[in-house]
């Protein structure tokens, strides 16, 4: 089992041969882990109401559309709603479909004044295959992580 501190500094790792803006990147079971480990810890999951609807949802997620349905617009009030849900003090892991949703939504916390942000690295249902299909290569639901159907 690997200790709270030694995924954390995997994942500071990763931002820093990545150049991230924020804290680290971890894999989704890394994530799970670190979720698990650190109190008050807070998984946001930035996906659509479409997505958490009518594919899953992660159970304890904290749900903020990062792009709102239909559309895909980005969400004016992202920042204001994560401000009123999840405290600027805690340690952030951010969720979307593959990855790309969260690496923004985690920057823009960044820069709102969240100092322990983390992207979740394959997000929910991670890259798609060489048939073009999603939930087979990488992954939260893939990992077997805990998730409902919407």
């Amino acid at each position: 089992m690997t200790s709270l501190s030694d995924l954390l500094q995997l994942a500071a790792q990763r931002a820093r041969d990545l150049n991230l803006p924020y804290q680290g990147a971890l894999t989704p079971r890394e994530a799970a882990e670190v979720w698990r480990l650190a109190p008050g810890a807070r998984l946001v999951d930035v996906r659509t109401r479409a997505e958490w609807d009518w594919v899953g949802r992660v159970p304890g997620a904290v749900e903020i559309e990062w792009q709102t349905w239909p559309g895909m617009q980005p969400n004016p009030n992202f920042i204001a709603q994560l401000r009123q849900q999840v405290d600027a003090e805690a340690l952030v892991l951010f969720l979307c479909r593959s990855g790309v949703r969260s690496k923004a939504a985690a920057s823009a916390a960044v820069q709102a004044g969240y100092a322990n942000c983390y992207n979740v690295l394959e997000g929910f249902e991670g890259d798609k295959d060489a048939n073009g299909q999603r939930n087979r290569v990488g992954g939260w639901r893939h990992a077997g992580l805990p998730w409902q159907q919407g």
